[in-house]
């Protein structure tokens, strides 16, 4: 029997019960699409906030850069890196739109028709089918938007899920995630009107930790039940902080965490030394090209698990 549920004390009372053995806290391996023809996508603009105008666009900077983070994130995880397209100009965030649990790949269902090109890539496909033998669970032909690990923050070691509800994800979308993905327990919340996807605002790493933006949640007690779970390894982001993409970090090992070179100048040093003490050096990227799509280095990173 699993758990979905808007319910914050229910879920934090089955959160607590959870072993951690759920599978691995962290992905085996990663996977990347180059930011080819980097360019503003005018409707998912509509609603993302963090979009920059037309004129900030550098895709020669954006593809240098992303080369970059591949590079650094070979370092501690194998990665796998596609070639973009220059008619799907956000694919260089591609874990909206392919993620994986055990033994299978979960194709999202993306709100713009300018994303939803993305999951017809037979060559993505093709290498999560015939390369690694995953079984597909297609969520791309259905009609409510659910953009996978954009719109779903997992705890891969307990089997949690964390889904903020917005025009990136409805309630359908999010029993859809829940269920493909195989989870024990999932929290359902609205986020605030100016988000639209929670790992924006909220990032569990390795099962034993949360960087959670409160500013991007509708609801206080969601953020409440994040933080009590977590605890004392809860970090609450402050304005500036949310702002500057910290919230969109990753562990891609047990004892890394990932952010923006943005990102990383904007954490302030008690919340460096918060996920020290969780077992967590911090390592960034410079990323300032690609943010101006509205994203930062977790919207970069599909996970292989």
């Amino acid at each position: 029997m699993t758990l979905l549920t808007r319910d914050t004390e229910l879920f934090l009372e089955t959160a607590r019960a959870l072993p951690t053995d759920f599978g691995p806290a962290t992905p085996r391996s990663v996977f990347l699409i180059t930011p080819e023809g980097f360019s503003l996508a005018e409707e998912s603009a509509q609603d993302n906030a963090y979009m920059a105008d037309a004129q900030a666009f550098d895709a020669q900077r954006a593809l240098v850069q992303h080369r970059t983070l591949q590079a650094h994130m070979s370092r501690v995880v194998p990665a796998v890196c596609f070639s973009g397209r220059v008619d799907t100009p956000d694919a260089v965030f591609p874990n909206n739109v392919f993620a994986t649990a055990a033994g299978r790949v979960v194709i999202g269902r993306m709100r713009h028709p300018v994303r939803q090109r993305e999951a017809t890539r037979q060559d993505i496909r093709d290498f999560f089918t015939r390369v690694l033998g995953y079984e597909t669970v297609d969520l791309s032909t259905q009609t409510h938007a659910a953009e996978l690990t954009g719109a779903i923050v997992i705890d891969r070691a307990r089997g949690l899920g964390f889904i903020g509800l917005s025009e990136r994800c409805d309630e359908t979308g999010a029993r859809l995630m829940h269920e493909a993905f195989g989870l024990r327990a999932s929290l359902m919340f609205d986020l605030a009107p100016s988000e639209y996807h929670t790992n924006v605002v909220l990032a569990v790493l390795a099962g034993r930790a949360a960087v959670i933006c409160p500013e991007g949640f509708a609801d206080a007690g969601a953020v409440d039940a994040v933080a009590a779970l977590y605890a004392p390894h809860a970090v609450i982001c402050t304005a500036q902080e949310h702002a500057d993409f910290v919230g969109n970090c990753i562990s891609a090992s047990a004892d890394t965490v990932w952010m923006s070179a943005r990102a990383a100048t904007a954490l302030t040093d008690a919340h460096k030394t918060q996920l020290n003490a969780a077992g967590f050096e911090v390592r960034s990227v410079p990323l300032d090209a690609i943010e101006a799509g509205g994203g930062s280095l977790r919207c970069c990173i599909g996970e292989i698990y």
